[in-house]
């Protein structure tokens, strides 16, 4: 009876933030009614009741077209599928609004897949100059040995797209905001060229989309509703939220589900179960105070910092000198339709030069790594603390010295990832250690 009354509700004329905390109001991968927070499974194998039972299983794990998705899935082995997995998926699907969502160990699993999916030898992709510096080490280091090649352009002006456009190109990646210099693509524009392109190709031929949305997480930016085919996250950064969890997840259309679901079958790149618990029972549920809090300490030291005399320059899309703000409030906006610019925030200081700029970003970070108590020099972000790295000696390590100024990193440049502190004990740190520089 109790599982028939929860049918009956409406979740939709609920607030985008009380569904972050409820979910999906129903699933068919678990009947757990009685449980208030869904319970944590912990094998890796099923038992099956028959030859019969494995068999039908078998046929329908990653085949659409012979599974019911009206009746409680039947569970084979984890690498196929489990109840935690499966439920988190349905809920990630739900807030990025798309249609289906398959998870992963990783972040970079999850981009390596979708790419491994859309992309084969002889494709070519067209990526953004600045990216990860996984993802640049990914596409420089291993996508030659597929033979895939790689047009790295800027996409900040999506008109580049046409200069290396060609019949072989079957894919666009890119995140927004960038990892680290937090540039903003215009989704939408990239969408509107990517159609006038298509209408010239077959169905099998069409070029896909593909947009890295961990910086802004769901709650400050959906790139599906601007056009993008795919999404991608590293669960691991704001959606997991308290840096005790990996996982990545692509997010797209229902089509692609089998064949996603195949490639983490066979490429083996499978989110723990453990992990899928934790951030369907705590980062989901968190994630919009959290970011809330998040946005708004950020553009309170964005502003501190814009206004420094010893700052060179502040990439926050929330500032109104920043290049890109008005794509940002375009497309950065929570579900009531708020200009929601994210958490991040990249910063340099001033200097007689680049190197000498570099020099005082370090002793900037070395200093705060002993003396503040408020900012932890430590990679990630989307952490309940507040996280400060050095992009070109650390998460973007890959990128030789001489080619920065081509990947759009200043040597000097500092990224800081809010956490949620009080912004004023953040501000007192920070001027702090400005002191120093």
């Amino acid at each position: 009876m109790e599982e028939k009354k929860q049918n009956q509700i409406d979740e939709s004329k609920y607030s985008m933030e009380t569904r972050f905390i409820y979910g999906k109001n129903v699933t068919s991968k678990w009947v757990f009614t009685h449980h208030v927070t869904a319970p944590i499974s912990s094998s890796t194998t099923f038992r099956l009741d028959s030859v019969e039972r494995g068999a039908e299983g078998f046929l329908e794990f990653a085949n659409l077209n012979k599974a019911d998705e009206k009746k409680e899935p039947i569970y084979i082995y984890d690498r196929l599928g489990e109840p935690n997995k499966e439920i988190l998926e349905e809920n990630l699907a739900f807030v990025e609004k798309g249609e289906i969502a398959v998870t992963f160990s990783s972040g970079m699993a999850a981009i390596s897949e979708i790419l491994g999916v859309l992309l084969k030898t002889g494709d070519e992709l067209i990526a953004h100059e600045t990216l990860y510096g996984c993802t640049i080490s990914l596409l420089n280091n291993w996508y030659p040995r597929f033979g895939i090649k790689v047009h790295r352009i800027d996409l900040t002006n999506a008109e580049n797209i046409r200069s290396v456009i060609n019949n072989n190109v079957k894919a666009v990646y890119f995140e927004t905001p960038c990892n680290p210099n937090l540039e903003i693509i215009d989704i939408a524009e990239v969408r509107r060229i990517i159609d006038e392109i298509n209408k010239t190709r077959d169905e099998n031929n069409k070029i896909k989309i593909v947009v890295d949305n961990t910086f802004s997480t769901p709650y400050c930016q959906r790139p599906i509703e601007y056009g993008a085919d795919f999404v991608v996250h590293s669960l691991t950064k704001g959606i997991g939220g308290f840096g005790t969890d990996m996982g990545g997840v692509v997010i797209g259309p229902k089509e692609y589900r089998d064949i996603l679901l195949l490639y983490r079958k066979d490429f083996g790149g499978v989110l723990n179960t453990k992990s899928a618990w934790a951030i369907l029972t705590y980062g989901l549920p968190s994630l919009h105070i959290r970011q809330k809090q998040m946005v708004a300490t950020a553009t309170k030291l964005a502003e501190y910092l814009n206004s420094h005399p010893k700052v060179e320059f502040v990439n926050y899309p929330g500032l109104p000198n920043f290049k890109f703000y008005n794509v940002a409030k375009k497309q950065m906006k929570d579900y009531a339709g708020n200009f929601a610019p994210g958490s991040m925030i990249y910063f340099a200081l001033k200097g007689k030069d680049a190197e000498d700029s570099k020099q005082k970003g370090i002793k900037f970070m070395n200093y705060a790594a002993d003396n503040a108590y408020t900012m932890t020099l430590a990679v990630s972000l989307g952490h309940t603390r507040t996280l400060i790295e050095h992009p070109a000696s650390m998460t973007h390590c890959v990128v030789p010295l001489d080619k920065l100024a081509e990947y759009k990193i200043h040597p000097g440049g500092i990224r800081i990832a809010c956490g949620l502190e009080n912004p004023e004990d953040i501000l007192m740190d920070l001027e702090n250690c400005l002191k120093i520089v």
